[in-house]
Formats: C-alpha cells, structure tokens, sequence
C-alpha cells in the first residue's frame, strides 16, 4: 500500500536500531538519525509528498550515511588509543540517569544486539555489514540493500554471504541466559575474593581481555591472553583500586558486570561464554561510551 504520510516514532526507532547496529556506537547513531531527518524536512512539501514510502526512503538515507562513516571511521581508528570496543548499552529503564529514555531512542535488546556480535560485525567491511545487516537482521530484500550499498542485488547477495561466514566461523554455541548468570555472578564472586584458582577454573584456558580507555583513562592497550595471567591481572587490579564495587548488570541484552567506584560506573565488563567458560572479556572504560550508565536501582541478574 502506498504510504504519503510523513515519517512517525515508529520509523526513527527503526532507524537508531539500524544505524547502532551499523555503527557499533548510540551517540553515532542519534548523530546518522538527526541528519537522515534534516534531510527529509530540507525538501520542499512537494518533494516528500512524491515520496511514496517516507520509511523506504529514510532507511535508505541512513543506510548511506552509516556506510560512508563506517568507510571514514577505519581511518579514525588508526589513531586511536588502544583497542576499540562498540558502545555497551545498559537496560533501556537505566538509560539517562535512572529515567527511562525517549522510546523512539531506545534499542531493542537481542541476539543481533550482543557485544559478540557487535565485534563480529566490526571486522566487516562496510559493504558486508551494511548488506548483512540489513537483508540477516533486518529482512530488507536484496533489491533495496542495493539501493543502500550502491551495488547490483546480486554483489549484496554474496557481500551477505560473507558476512553470515564470518559470524558462523566466530560465533560461540549459543549458552541459556540463566547459565550464562550463573558463570557472571561466580566470575565476580572469585574476583571478590581474590580467589585465582576460582577465577582460572571459570576461564577458558585461552581466554582473551580487551580494554577500551580511548586514551581518557588507563587500561592495557593490547588484549590480555591466558587464564592464569587474565586471574592475576584482575586480583592485582582489585588490590590497586580503593572502593571499587562490583555489580550484576545486563549489557546489550546478556548478564555482565559493572564497576562503580566513588558513585560513578567506571567500567562495564561483557562476557562471551562457551561450554561454561569465559572465553572473552571486553571491559569498556572511556568515560565517553559511558555516559548512559547509571548506578540507579536495577534488579539483580538472575533469582
């Protein structure tokens, strides 16, 4: 059915799901949205009402825009301090210093949405996650990726195509949520307690720890490796940071930890987690990914 109308909520939630799943980052995302808008209302009335499907044709704005910053950002992040880690989004009730944030800003929380997947879809090039994204997670069909990607439907196809190779040959099994808990809430009991052995026999013996300070704060600039050295690590740091408090919280829709020191979360910590042992750590600690975290009131991960 043909749509005149102009763009609703309904469309901008699309469109910051979209663009953070492109992105890898919220604030980049809001950024893509408010510009695909400017554009929409930058024509005159007679130009949008000829547009037939106002959504179509904001998805296909924000799919380029997210496609030439992702083209522009492997540049940033050769100067960039250290590893890059996607932004953590915390529960959506948690955003904005405890208040809920605007619906038409929040993300939805699923499997495309984990901070594994968004690492897997970060090695990408852009043309593979734009067409992934769009036509695996999305449901767009090829002939409108290629709208976006600026390639034949058939390009998009096997740009998808390699894309969905990368995430099979990455992808842990997948673990319930209530194990998964399980091993979170016992990783930040050990760590508590300083407990090596316990923290080793909960890691994976190849384990791997990425940090991401930005530059704006210490962290190790190259991943960690090893489940003694990783154990020691986190025991040596505890006995170095004064007041620092563990707390059970979901990131990007999986059980995960936050460090809260002096009232302010400092760090989130997310998890990958096969056959029951962490096989990846990626602590986030630039303040600037941080800023939609809260200590406010949340529930505690599990029973």
């Amino acid at each position: 059915m043909t749509d005149r109308s102009e763009p609703d909520l309904s469309e901008r939630r699309q469109l910051i799901n979209l663009a953070y799943r492109l992105l890898g980052s919220l604030a980049d995302a809001e950024d893509v949205v408010q510009e695909t808008y400017a554009r929409w209302y930058a024509q005159s009335p007679q130009q949008r009402e000829a547009i037939e499907t106002p959504g179509a044709w904001l998805t296909t704005v924000a799919g380029r825009l997210c496609l030439n910053q992702l083209s522009s950002a492997r540049t940033r992040r050769e100067s960039y301090v250290g590893e890059w880690i996607p932004e953590p989004l915390p529960e959506p009730a948690e955003w904005i210093n405890g208040r809920s944030a605007d619906p038409a800003d929040r993300v939805t929380l699923d499997e495309s949405i984990g901070m594994a997947f968004l690492v897997v879809l970060d090695s990408m090039t852009p043309a593979e996650r734009v067409a992934f994204v769009l036509h695996d997670v999305f449901r767009y069909p090829f002939a409108e990726v290629a709208e976006v990607v600026g390639r034949t439907p058939a390009a998009c196809r096997q740009l998808a195509s390699s894309a969905r190779r990368r995430i099979r040959e990455t992808q842990a099994p997948a673990t319930p949520a209530d194990r998964r808990a399980g091993i979170v809430r016992d990783f930040k009991h050990a760590w508590e307690a300083k407990d090596i052995q316990a923290l080793i026999g909960l890691l994976d013996p190849d384990v791997t720890a990425i940090a991401d300070g930005g530059g704006l704060v210490s962290s190790h600039l190259h991943p960690v490796e090893g489940a003694e050295q990783l154990a020691r690590l986190v025991v040596d740091f505890t006995g170095r940071t004064a007041g620092m408090t563990l707390l059970e919280r979901t990131v990007n829709g999986q059980p995960s930890l936050v460090a809260q020191q002096d009232g302010v979360i400092v760090t989130v910590y997310a998890f990958e987690i096969a056959d029951d042992r962490i096989t990846r750590i990626w602590a986030v600690r630039n303040p600037e990914k941080l800023q939609r975290w809260t200590i406010g009131a949340a529930a505690p991960i599990g029973p």
